[in-house]
């Protein structure tokens, strides 16, 4: 599995990969650790903070069928076993919730780095930005063909660009709404829902984007599957 790519200025590199597992992870080495703590924290200053709704109103001015959604928000993540030990490799990702709405006024803002704290900490450094956890799959079909799309041109990010299939996953898809407290067991099946998500989001994006049948699609792994 790959992890988050931030932007950089011309100081810094373009990306940076969090986390790379070649082997790629199955459903059973993924879990979520959700909560509020790894929400957004908003801005000290008033002036930035409120270029979030001045940013959006004006992209939904310019395109009306953009859409706040309700997205998670990569907070970071933990990693134990793999190589070295006698444990398979796991990865538990912390997240939080946002919207598309704050995505476009904080990670999109043309004043993006001023919402950035200097830290070394990934999560501290991104404390006041949207984050939303995103998904990618690279698709091989039977003839060892790889899929691209192009983006339509009635977008809100990068339109007409090529792209390999994607998006994120979604928290009402699950029934999540918000931070609302749950009983021990309630808890325990919304854990597993969650990190159920991560693989199924990515297989619904597939779908949808290139119209293929699920039951044509091997088994998900990290970010890649195949097309029989």
């Amino acid at each position: 599995m790959k992890a988050n790519m931030e932007i950089g200025n011309q100081d810094q590199p373009a990306f940076k990969i969090l986390l790379s597992c070649p082997t790629g992870l199955s459903s059973s080495q993924v879990s979520v650790d959700f909560g509020q703590v790894y929400d957004r924290i908003p801005h000290p200053d008033v002036n930035l903070e409120n270029s979030i709704s001045e940013i959006w109103d004006q992209r939904v001015q310019k395109n009306a069928s953009l859409f706040n959604g309700l997205k998670f928000r990569y907070g970071g993540y933990s990693f134990s076993g793999g190589a070295g030990t006698d444990q398979e490799p796991h990865v538990c990702l912390h997240l939080g919730l946002t919207d598309y709405r704050t995505f476009v006024g904080t990670n999109l803002n043309p004043l993006w780095e001023r919402f950035l704290l200097p830290s070394e900490d990934d999560f501290r450094q991104c404390q006041h930005t949207s984050s939303p956890l995103g998904n990618g799959a690279v698709i091989e079909t039977s003839d060892k063909k790889i899929i691209v799309l192009q983006r339509s041109k009635n977008v809100g990010e990068f339109p007409g660009h090529y792209v390999f299939p994607g998006g994120h996953p979604e928290p009402e898809e699950i029934g999540i709404s918000s931070h609302d407290n749950r009983d021990d067991n309630s808890h325990q099946i919304m854990k597993e829902k969650l990190s159920q998500e991560m693989f199924d989001s990515i297989t619904r994006e597939v779908v949808e984007e290139i119209g293929v049948p699920a039951d044509s699609l091997s088994s998900v792994y990290g970010n890649s599957t195949t097309v029989s």
